[in-house]
């Protein structure tokens, strides 16, 4: 009898033990599966894919540690070697170009958002605007990031030409490394106005002193920005997945983006 008893005790035991061991691992499961991602991101998209960041870390339990830069800078990283897991560029041309090159995934770049630009000033006593740049007088500086790194840039000499107005802005800007510099320029008063992205005029600290001029479309090609994954992986598929759910879709409006879709001059994704 006490034989039996002590068998029934430990076959309980060890049942009971069984299924504790079963919930630990369900619910370590989502960590146990973690992974972690290297993002390459373009100076300009950074506060948005912040708010992504948060997001997919939440829903998925993988990690995403960010590297800011132009796009132009990150391209040359990617090409020497840089172990980036994704790379989320400002224009097309760059991640196309690692797709011709053999360094990305085939059939991984698609567009993720389409970026706006803005001329934003800090400065008491202007207003941004097309006039501002046309009244030589108002501004001494004005911020430009480098069109050769920066497709924001590259956007700023596209509506500066369209409007007749290239040489006599030239004559006193400052250039920024990336879109990021750019906007630090007008910010701190290095510059009285600053071609600049709509994301950041839109997460600019709140200055009554402050305004922008938010540029038609017309004047500048779409910036169309397009990501591309570098390595392949179950976590880097998730977060390509997951860009393109509801959930950043209103981070983007919200962040002063246009979705893909929402542009007919774009082509549809997947295609050059």
């Amino acid at each position: 009898m006490l034989t039996y008893l002590i068998s029934k005790t430990y076959h309980s035991f060890t049942a009971l033990g069984a299924k504790l061991l079963a919930m630990i691992l369900i619910l370590l499961s989502p960590l146990v599966n973690a992974d972690s991602l290297n993002i390459a991101v373009a100076s300009n998209f950074a506060p948005a894919m912040e708010a992504i960041k948060q997001a997919f870390e939440r829903q998925s339990g993988h990690q995403l540690k960010l590297i800011r830069s132009s796009s132009g800078k990150l391209y040359a990283q990617i090409s020497n070697g840089a172990p980036f897991d994704l790379f989320l560029s400002a224009d097309q041309q760059r991640p196309q170009r690692l797709e011709q090159e053999g360094r990305s995934i085939s059939g991984s770049r698609q567009t993720y958002a389409m970026g706006r630009l803005v001329l934003w000033s800090g400065a008491a006593g202007l207003s941004a605007s097309a006039a501002l740049l046309e009244s030589g007088d108002k501004t001494q500086k004005i911020a430009i990031a480098n069109p050769k790194l920066a497709p924001y840039g590259k956007a700023a000499m596209e509506v500066l030409s369209a409007l007749n107005l290239l040489e006599q802005v030239q004559a006193k800007a400052v250039w920024g490394e990336n879109v990021g510099q750019t906007f630090q320029f007008a910010f701190s008063g290095g510059a009285e106005a600053g071609f600049v992205a709509y994301s950041q005029a839109l997460a600019a600290p709140e200055s009554g002193s402050s305004s922008y001029w938010l540029i038609p479309d017309s004047l500048y090609q779409p910036i169309r920005q397009d990501m591309v994954l570098l390595t392949d992986s179950i976590a880097g598929r998730e977060l390509v997945a997951f860009m393109r759910g509801e959930a950043v879709a209103e981070i983007l409006l919200r962040s002063g983006y246009l979705l893909p879709q929402a542009d007919a001059r774009i082509t549809p994704l997947g295609e050059p």
